[in-house]
């Protein structure tokens, strides 16, 4: 199966947890019926993306990166890989690649959001599919060239620091825990 036919099947198993969630996901599918290449950043209309919100449940935390190109406290993910065999697989690389931290579990279920967002060209557009990485126990971070900086927030301040999509990727996150 390729990345492409993974991602249609994964955007037609997830059930989100409301109406705009269904409408992304609608908007996802579509996307792709009509892009061949819609996993990927060469594509004009935009692509899919994979990442994951890193958490560690047991201090109530979550791990996020200052991204070096958006200086956003974001979430750990990005663009897809000729390697990457599925999506859930390319937001796990992601968050390892940019947390530093081996160990890391994807919440069981699949995605816990879809977040659409305009960036800088040339991408111009992210479809990006978003998980949750459990951190292991004693999990120590490492900042990758990627980052601008990479730290730890407790939950409660999250909403003082990133924006909007990152604070409803932790509330759905934390209801799923």
């Amino acid at each position: 199966m390729s990345l492409h036919e993974d991602a249609a099947l994964v955007l037609k198993q997830y059930r989100g947890p409301d109406e705009e969630q269904a409408a992304l996901r609608l908007a996802y599918l579509d996307h792709l019926a009509e892009h061949a290449d819609g996993m990927w950043k060469s594509c004009g209309a935009g692509h899919l993306t994979a990442s994951a919100l890193v958490v560690d449940p047991a201090r109530g935390r979550v791990l996020l990166t200052l991204h070096r190109k958006l200086g956003m406290w974001l979430q750990m993910g990005g663009h897809c890989e000729p390697g990457d065999r599925t999506l859930a697989a390319a937001a796990l690389r992601e968050a390892r690649e940019e947390s530093g931290i081996d160990g890391l579990a994807l919440l069981p279920g699949g995605p816990v959001t879809l977040d659409r967002h305009p960036i800088p060209a040339p991408c111009h557009r992210h479809l990006d599919v978003q998980y949750a990485a459990v951190a292991p126990a004693g999990a120590t971070a490492a900042l990758s060239e990627e980052s601008l900086d990479l730290r730890w927030f407790p939950y409660e301040e999250v909403a003082s620091v990133a924006d909007a999509s990152v604070v409803r990727l932790l509330a759905r996150t934390r209801a799923l825990l």
